[in-house]
């Protein structure tokens, strides 16, 4: 590796670490006879796999200039800052050489918008085309899509890439145009459509012929940030729904806003990234995409954001106290995932255990039900309920209580996102947003 390319590494690696959304999961693109990678056996980004193996991506953007002007963006075009531009060949010759070496086991390519969308464009789907058919690569890629790029070449892309992202950055188009002018919804959800339809497309095909392109077989997601601009939690779960429904995206990304760019007076007062409530975001997700919950569910609009002191279930749970206690013998398989403490796995474990015998709490605890939690909200055989006169007010600070209390038992080191004796009361409500 030459001195100029170890710069533009160091600039354009360093570029690429505010995109979140590298997951590598969901692709099976297998080695074939002298090819080099395997997106399969898939770990100098982590990432993890569907089965929950973390391994290594090449993490780069192809060029950190840009003709936009968005003001939460590290590399907007008025920043003053170093900047370089990889040929496609460079992108190529990395990667092989880091694969050769170890480092990495797959390609998360990004970039920003130089000249123009088509060129940009191009110049990412030639570097997934070169390693494909030159270097007869299979390890995994991942790679944006440009929004406003030409169709043509987002079609060509999802032939060579594992999965195709485009980001949306913001929730609302309101907000959007006033963080992003030059930028819109319209030219973020066409490129979403058509990878979609692509999808779509590859799956039906596949059912009627063995051998065919395949096309972003990893499926494609998106990256929303969160702290940027006053959108509530609820606006922001109901767009990943609509997102999960439509276009039926792997996974939705939720970014807390880092302070890049504080002279901006369009943007947050803030100092830190809002942590809590991303992670809270995650959980929503979650339980949208494996627990059957609903956006709708999780917020409403009497309460738009999310509980920071509790997770978003056991929220639910002790909004709803009249749904609870849970017959374990009785109740079906969707009211007993709403039942905090008690996973898919342990659910349906659960509800097949039962055609056999009833069940006690000696066999939810062989099943890995959590019953510190699921004992609030459950009845079993010889486990009575022990809520029936609390309201949700005392319910939550005695579980809040009781979970602190076991930690200091346990002697647990862990890193706590907030003292225990501040508590979380602030809501992202709260934050104060510039005129």
């Amino acid at each position: 590796m030459t001195q100029k390319v170890q710069e533009k590494l160091k600039i354009l690696a360093d570029a690429a670490k505010y995109d979140v959304s590298c997951s590598s999961s969901g692709s099976s693109r297998r080695n074939t006879p002298g090819g080099v990678g395997n997106s399969v056996a898939a770990g100098i980004c982590h990432s993890f796999t569907d089965d929950g193996r973390c391994i290594s991506l090449l993490k780069i953007l192809m060029t950190n200039h840009c003709i936009y002007d968005c003001a939460y963006c590290i590399n907007r075009r008025t920043n003053d800052r170093p900047r370089a531009t990889f040929t496609v060949q460079e992108v190529v010759d990395l990667t092989i050489g880091f694969y050769r070496r170890n480092y990495i086991e797959g390609l998360f390519l990004s970039s920003g918008v130089i000249k123009n969308q088509d060129y940009t464009m191009e110049r990412l789907m030639l570097v997934a085309k070169k390693l494909r058919l030159e270097e007869r690569y299979n390890g995994y890629i991942h790679m944006k899509a440009i929004p406003g790029a030409s169709q043509e070449l987002i079609q060509a892309a999802g032939h060579y890439a594992d999965r195709l992202s485009v980001n949306i950055e913001i929730p609302t188009e309101q907000q959007l145009k006033k963080l992003a002018p030059e930028k819109d919804f319209q030219s973020v959800l066409q490129p979403m459509n058509q990878i979609h339809q692509g999808i779509q497309q590859y799956k039906d095909e596949r059912r009627k012929f063995r051998h065919i392109p395949k096309f972003s077989p990893a499926g494609q997601s998106t990256q929303l940030i969160v702290g940027a601009s006053p959108e509530s939690d609820r606006q922001i779960l109901q767009l990943s729904s609509n997102l999960y429904q439509r276009q039926k995206l792997k996974r939705v990304y939720y970014s807390g806003y880092l302070p890049v760019n504080e002279y901006d007076q369009r943007l947050p007062a803030i100092q830190t990234p809002p942590l809590v409530r991303e992670n809270r975001l995650y959980q929503s997700d979650w339980l949208m995409r494996f627990y059957e919950f609903s956006a709708d569910e999780i917020l409403s609009p009497e309460q738009p954001f999310l509980d920071l002191d509790v997770d978003p279930k056991l929220a639910y749970a002790i909004r709803n106290l009249h749904l609870f206690p849970v017959d374990i013998n009785k109740a079906d398989y969707h009211m007993i995932l709403r039942v905090p403490g008690i996973g898919v796995q342990s659910a349906r474990m659960i509800v097949d255990a039962r055609r056999f015998r009833h069940l006690t709490s000696y066999h939810l605890k062989k099943i890995g039900v959590v019953l510190k939690r699921a004992q609030y909200f459950i009845t079993c055989n010889e486990l009575p309920a022990r809520m029936t006169d609390w309201d949700p007010a005392q319910l939550k600070s005695h579980i809040i209580a009781e979970s602190l209390m076991k930690r200091r038992k346990a002697g647990d080191t862990q890193l706590m996102l907030f003292p225990p004796q501040t508590g979380m009361s602030k809501t992202p409500k709260q934050l104060h947003f510039r005129n």
